[in-house]
């Protein structure tokens, strides 16, 4: 019969809200199968050794170093690479926006972005928004505030989409940010709570930008 006191020891000292909170702050928690595939994709990759070189890329306000095939996509390298798992691999063919980046503060589906043409450039990925001491963006707390997603798969590409149109609307309409991100889907259907909650992220901003 399994030993179930650690189990029951942790969740004792773990709330739901920061059990959440962690999920938002970092799209999602890598698991052994994630780690797994990792590994076996950059087995795959590496035995085209003649294919790949050696580029350094700037993510989350950190230079890393990685080796790149000449047709890889950014998503693939965030996620199997720089093992950042919280932009998610949907569609993987520019629908879903599940997968979405800033580079240069522009969101971007990075399963349609290949690696190599982003050097010299600024990526931001659903990790790098929190602060270093864990504060939440504006953004990420609008979805803590409203409980905005089911499920959640689709929640760190919608928080990019947002936090870029922002950059360039920091005032938005309900109306102009539901046209701005209306480049991501959500599975769940759940759009209207989805909307809320970028809404609140947006008066967040503002409210941060003014403090």
């Amino acid at each position: 019969m399994p030993n179930t006191n650690n189990t029951e020891d942790t969740a004792k000292g773990l709330s739901r809200r920061d059990v959440i909170k962690g999920v938002i702050a970092g799209g999602a928690v890598s698991s052994s199968a994630y780690l797994f595939r990792s590994s076996v994709v950059q087995a795959q990759q590496s035995a085209a050794g003649s294919a790949e070189r050696l580029v350094t890329l700037t993510v989350n306000g950190q230079q890393r170093r990685v080796d790149v095939m000449k047709q890889e996509t950014l998503l693939t390298t965030l996620r199997y690479k720089l093992g950042l798992t919280g932009s998610k691999m949907g569609c993987d063919r520019s629908e879903c926006g599940a997968c979405t980046v800033l580079v240069d503060d522009v969101p971007h589906y990075s399963c349609s972005v290949l690696t190599h043409t982003v050097r010299g450039k600024n990526i931001v990925s659903i990790e790098g928004l929190a602060s270093a001491a864990g504060k939440l963006h504006p953004v990420q707390q609008g979805v803590m505030d409203e409980h905005g997603f089911q499920c959640a798969f689709c929640m760190p590409g919608f928080v990019m989409a947002t936090v870029g149109f922002l950059k360039v609307n920091p005032n938005p309409t309900r109306a102009q940010l539901a046209h701005g991100i209306s480049g991501n889907l959500c599975r769940c259907q759940d759009y209207d709570k989805i909307l809320t909650a970028m809404m609140r992220g947006a008066e967040n901003s503002r409210k941060a930008t003014h403090a």
